[in-house]
């Protein structure tokens, strides 16, 4: 990539051009009708830059988004030449690719005298068509104003999925009309870090996932929503203790770890509740999916439970684990009901002879590679998060014993080198890889702050994985245009982890 074109992540191509666009203030955007949305968040983005309001004057710099219907879906074509700039693309979603190039470019160009662009040409479409982040705020809930700091600044790499997962033991996120007591007893717990009964927690009305929601959407980001069944749910035993097996007590936990009570699995009130808890996502998010979560359900209490073995003997089923499949093969058709497609984690794939997955069911590998290995062998879509190759951002960047975070280590290096396509894959098994995705849980990380500085600059690494074909790829060249990026998202207000990045 040419010296004066620092991009991140990497374009498909950029080719220099001779001279430079300056200009005292930034062009005011014109262009095709189909991209005034994409224009509209773009002049958000940077309102704290003089625009030229003169649109009229025929000697003015231009900044000018066309259709071209010949590129590919989310591409884009960006072209600075002295007297203006143009972006072309096919779809809204280029268009706002394109700007969010230009974005980059404009963040780190900015001086006294006004902007001042190296001519380019940058032909530019991803590698992967979903590029994820997670975002855990049961464990610590982020408020909304943060949420949308950091969607903003996903965008600006390119990343085009949130997920948001709002329910696990430590507390219930969502508003459920049917299930009041979700969020009057369960988005709440005590907090361990003060004494005297203080109780911490919150949760998301219904007017702020709509606020989320909108405003991902235009920055071209769709919002996938996180509920745990039937394990993680001592936030849902705490509110409705009869969902379990043994009826309590139960609490919210203030507790890190993978407990023993979950839903009963004999208990037809658990499919009662995703049936409320379901059109209620469906209401609120209009993504064609939902994740269901299903990972580290504990059976010890099914194996003890007498509706759960009468469970076991209406299904025809011989041990308790596998009372999970069963469960979540009704789960995947609630969802397929109201046009929704499950995610879930690599642990829905276990124990399933009985009751095989439904084949549009993805799944999410988490534990390594395995779980993405086994899935696309059995012909179901993978999305690659593999806690072991730097994509579980809640891990310590580096082996200081003083650096924030639960061990193992998840390096810059790491999270750069993680590819969602295995060797061992076939080219069919290949091609039902989504793409990737990187995971906050929040167990530790009680501040955005702290959350900005677990993000940074491990997002920007895994975006280029996702984004950047293979062959592009170059992790020196990566670390050279992270100095000027690191910049950029200074500017922006956010933390960014200064350590080692291998």
């Amino acid at each position: 990539m040419h010296e004066s074109i620092t991009l991140i992540p990497r374009p498909v191509a950029v080719c220099p051009q001779p001279g430079a666009f300056t200009s005292p203030a930034l062009p005011a955007p014109q262009g095709d009708p189909a991209f005034q949305r994409e224009i509209h968040a773009f002049e958000e983005q940077m309102r704290s830059y003089p625009m030229q309001p003169d649109k009229a004057d025929p000697g003015a710099k231009y900044l000018r988004l066309d259709k071209a219907a010949s590129l590919r879906p989310e591409a884009y074509r960006l072209d600075i030449r002295p007297q203006g700039i143009s972006i072309s693309a096919a779809e809204p979603a280029g268009a706002y690719y394109g700007l969010q190039t230009l974005r980059e470019l404009l963040l780190s160009s900015r001086t006294e005298a006004g902007l001042t662009l190296a001519c380019a040409e940058v032909e530019d479409y991803p590698r992967f068509p979903w590029r994820g982040f997670m975002l855990d705020c049961s464990r610590h809930f982020y408020q909304v104003g943060f949420i949308k700091k950091l969607l903003d600044a996903l965008s600006l790499h390119h990343i085009n999925r949130f997920h948001w997962h709002l329910t696990d033991d430590q507390g219930w996120r969502l508003p459920v009309e049917a299930y009041p007591l979700l969020t009057e007893i369960g988005a709440k717990r005590l907090e361990y870090r003060r004494q005297n009964q203080h109780y911490r927690g919150g949760f998301y009305t219904y007017e702020d996932i709509r606020e989320v929601v909108a405003y991902a959407a235009s920055r071209h980001i769709q919002v996938i929503p996180e509920v745990d069944f039937p394990g993680h749910a001592s936030s849902i035993l705490a509110a409705y203790p009869g969902l379990g097996c043994t009826g309590g007590p139960y609490r919210v936990e203030d507790r890190f770890g993978v407990f023993e009570d979950v839903l009963c699995a004999g208990n037809d009130g658990l499919f009662a509740l995703a049936e409320a808890v379901f059109d209620t996502l469906a209401e609120l998010f209009p993504a064609p999916w939902v994740h269901i979560g299903g990972d580290e359900v504990k059976v010890k209490r099914w194996n003890a439970c007498p509706k759960c073995k009468k469970r076991l003997q209406e299904t025809g089923l011989g041990e308790p684990q596998e009372l999970q499949s069963w469960i979540t093969v009704r789960l995947v058709q609630m969802l397929a009901a109201r046009g929704k497609i499950a995610l879930g984690w690599d642990e829905i794939l276990e124990d399933s002879a009985s009751y095989p997955l439904p084949q549009d069911t993805v799944v999410m590998s988490w534990r390594g590679r395995s779980g993405g290995l086994r899935a696309s062998r059995k012909g179901h879509r993978v999305i690659m998060t593999p806690n072991t190759e730097g994509c579980y951002f809640d891990y310590r960047q580096s082996s200081d014993s003083e650096e924030i975070g639960q061990y193992p280590v998840a390096t810059v290096a790491q999270c750069y080198q993680m590819d969602p396509v295995s060797p061992e894959m076939s080219a069919a098994e290949a091609a039902l890889v989504l793409g990737g995705q990187g995971n906050l849980w929040s167990e530790l990380i009680y501040g955005g702050r702290i959350a900005e500085y677990m993000i940074f600059p491990r997002i920007c690494a895994l975006a280029e994985s996702l984004w950047t074909p293979r062959e592009a790829k170059d992790f020196a060249d990566f670390t050279r245009r992270l100095v000027v990026h690191r910049r950029r998202l200074e500017a922006l207000g956010f933390l960014v982890y200064p350590g080692p990045l291998a």
